[in-house]
């Protein structure tokens, strides 16, 4: 049970921070800093996007309550946040839920400091990892052993990241566009069927269903 827990918080972080579109994105905005300020600023990053998804992870069952809004609901309206941002995964297309926006990447260019604005949020920190953070703890009902496993997957992925960042340069050369595409859209599929799988459970455990 746990491991199954694990596994999908693993996919489902993967997939809505995805660490090597970050770190693609991060050679392409540090090509003028040293390796002394990329290792700095990839702390930085990864320092701010760990805290920013830990404050949603944490807090979002009492925001829950306070707003009224039921898990059944959350895991509908979650999983079709997830399916839209798989969708864009595997066609290879960018909308803004797990990535940055062209007007984003543009804005950050002319930015002396990216650290905060695009890369810690809204690239890693984004509205589908925030999205994941809340849906998936919500998801453990109060079982603190699963709570802890999920908040350890989310922070052992923006790990991953960070060592992303740091062979950022590496990393693209090594795959390269087509590369990089691929591993988007197989995990795209992965968290497609997740995303559907939720939404299910959400409709099948919101009574509207005689029998669900």
């Amino acid at each position: 049970m746990l491991f199954d827990t694990a596994l999908i918080a693993f996919t489902t972080f993967f997939a809505t921070i995805s660490p090597i579109d970050v770190a693609a994105l991060f050679a392409a905005l540090t090509t003028d800093a040293t390796a002394a300020e990329r290792r700095a600023r990839a702390v930085k990053v990864c320092l701010i996007a760990a805290a920013i998804l830990l404050v949603f992870a944490l807090s979002g069952d009492e925001l829950l309550q306070r707003l009224g809004i039921s898990l059944p609901a959350l895991r509908t309206a979650g999983g079709i946040l997830l399916l839209l941002i798989a969708i864009d995964m595997v066609f290879a297309r960018h909308s803004g839920g797990s990535s940055t926006t062209d007007e984003e990447e543009s804005e950050a260019s002319g930015k002396k400091d990216i650290s905060v604005f695009p890369l810690a949020t809204p690239l890693i920190a984004g509205p589908g990892a925030m999205g994941a953070a809340i849906l998936l703890v919500a998801n453990t009902e109060g079982d603190l052993l699963a709570e802890t496993v999920v908040i350890a997957v989310m922070l052992g992925v923006v790990l991953l990241t960070f060592l992303s960042l740091l062979m950022a340069s590496q990393i693209q050369k090594l795959l390269g566009v087509t590369g990089l595409n691929v591993i988007t859209r197989v995990v795209g599929v992965l968290l497609a069927a997740l995303a559907v799988q939720f939404i299910f459970d959400g409709i099948g455990n919101s009574g509207l269903i005689p029998g669900g």
